[in-house]
């Protein structure tokens, strides 16, 4: 029997599957974590430590696990993204590894780059407007801030094809991964930005690129021996997490489109023609040659966990039911979501929460129904922009979210979007499993095991009611912006140049 590996590092967790070329999951493994905030902005892992332990003990206890005479066909690892690792000739970490958007610490960086490429340069080169997203910009703030680590690194990782390297020694970085991090990466002709990638690498290799289902290696040795994972085995590259999470549940031709529910909303939309939009991501695709809309904002699960712990730990069926007693609309209370800033459309580390239009008669039921509503709000803002590019055919809900119906429900109201609920919601991993069974040409490359369990429909009655709430969400973040500004900078007073070192956690 032929089976694929796939393991997937998230934010909160890293996961694995061991699945059968039907796409039949024989065996599951995961292990929790947390990231380090070591100082406001800053979020960062351990690669060494945490991921590469962990994918360690995934793969190791899943072997463990395999019927008899099975062979691990293929191997993909996918992980949160875009981050940097720094590491040195020996694949050794130079610091810890600094997490994609959520990190903000590179806005100086932003301002320096942009200026000195041009923005409307690096928006027509790479289809996307520098951000905390980028990891160009986290380069140069290592290069500023943190002048001998740099001047120690020899080559610099995405989270999975760091360990890919640890695997088969391959210095490979995915065509997606590759297309977020700007400015060095031309998105429209799937190749590095040669001059404007070496000035900010500076002694930095660059490595090769490879299509995400592309098979890059195989186990050697070493990585064998603490693995647990056959040598020899082939290991493609794999890509981050939210588009192998997309393609595990055939979000893959034009119009396709995904919504993720997690620590934070994801979304992926597949397009058939270039376009670039200053509020959203312009990237490459999983498939060769493909291209995709992608937009992220900065709090949503974490926003529901963050009112729950508020309240007292109250079980979250209490909160829900209390939210649920309350009417659409929240009798008037309106929640701009922006408690760790916002990534996508608005760009903003300094946006903050807003409570708007409380009363001494709305209760904790109207706050956490109205953070619901403030969550779908900002993902109808992300949404209108994607239809200027291709109106989605059909949208697919995935990640740990969907299972609050209320949250699902609120979504579809708010957006008027059907929403297609798939049977298996294990994630990022079984994409993981069919991009190796794919690079391995185990089976077809246009095989999809996804399948729709139900869909959520938009409840009609309701829409002109958002949409006049929408109109009044819209005013809050400008109306606000300059006061909010301000009130930011004293949060950030203890630390306003976000340098120095830091050891790893």
């Amino acid at each position: 029997m032929d089976l694929l590996l796939g393991i997937d590092m998230g934010t909160g967790s890293s996961k694995g599957v061991l699945v059968a070329a039907d796409g039949t999951v024989l065996a599951t493994e995961s292990r929790t974590h947390e990231m380090s905030l070591p100082r406001p902005g800053w979020a960062e892992f351990d690669p060494e430590a945490i991921w590469w332990r962990e994918v360690c003990e995934i793969s190791a206890a899943l072997m463990s696990r395999c019927p008899p005479a099975a062979r691990i066909a293929g191997v993909c690892v996918s992980g949160a993204g875009p981050c940097l690792v720094l590491a040195d000739e020996d694949l050794r970490p130079c610091r810890p590894a600094i997490l994609y958007g959520i990190d903000t610490r590179a806005s100086a960086e932003i301002e320096f780059l942009t200026e000195e490429f041009g923005a409307e340069e690096i928006l027509e080169r790479g289809g996307t407007v520098l951000s905390s997203q980028a990891v160009g910009p986290k380069i140069e703030w290592v290069r500023r801030h943190e002048p001998d680590v740099f001047a120690g690194a020899r080559r610099w990782y995405g989270s999975n094809s760091y360990i890919t390297a640890k695997l088969t020694g391959e210095y490979v970085i995915d065509h997606h991964t590759a297309s977020q991090c700007d400015p060095m990466y031309e998105t429209a002709r799937f190749r590095w930005n040669e001059p404007w990638a070496q000035r900010i690498c500076a002694h930095l290799e660059m490595p090769r690129l490879a299509w995400p289902s592309e098979v890059i290696g195989t186990v050697h040795a070493a990585g064998a021996q603490v693995s647990g994972i056959p040598a020899g085995t082939p290991v493609v590259a794999g890509t981050v997490d939210a588009f192998s999470e997309a393609f595990s549940v055939g979000v893959r031709a034009p119009g396709d489109q995904m919504l993720m529910y997690g620590s934070t909303m994801f979304l992926v939309q597949i397009i058939d023609r270039y376009h670039s939009d200053p509020a959203l991501w312009t990237t490459a695709g999983i498939e060769p040659d493909t291209l995709a809309l992608a937009a992220g904002t900065s709090t949503a699960g974490s926003l529901i966990s963050w009112l729950q712990s508020t309240c007292g730990d109250v079980p979250i069926d209490q909160l829900v039911a209390e939210a649920q007693a309350v009417p659409p609309g929240c009798e008037g209370l309106l929640v701009l979501p922006y408690l760790a800033g916002e990534r996508t459309p608005v760009f903003d580390p300094h946006a903050r929460g807003i409570l708007a239009g409380i009363t001494l008669r709305h209760n904790r039921g109207h706050i956490f129904r109205a953070a619901y509503e403030g969550i779908s709000f900002g993902i109808r803002h992300i949404l209108d922009r994607f239809d200027d590019a291709h109106v989605a055919a059909r949208t697919v809900a995935v990640g740990g979210g969907v299972r609050s119906a209320l949250w699902v429900q609120t979504m579809s109201d708010i957006t008027g979007r059907a929403q297609l609920i798939p049977e298996q919601t294990i994630g990022a991993s079984y994409g993981d499993a069919l991009l190796a069974a794919i690079g391995t040409e185990l089976v077809a490359p246009e095989t999809d095991w996804a399948r729709i369990s139900h869909v959520v429909e938009p409840q009609d009655r309701l829409r002109p009611l958002y949409d006049d709430l929408y109109g009044t969400w819209l005013e809050l973040y400008p109306a606000t912006r300059p006061q909010i500004h301000r009130l930011s900078a004293l949060d950030n007073s203890s630390d306003q140049d976000g340098s120095g070192d830091q050891p790893m956690v």
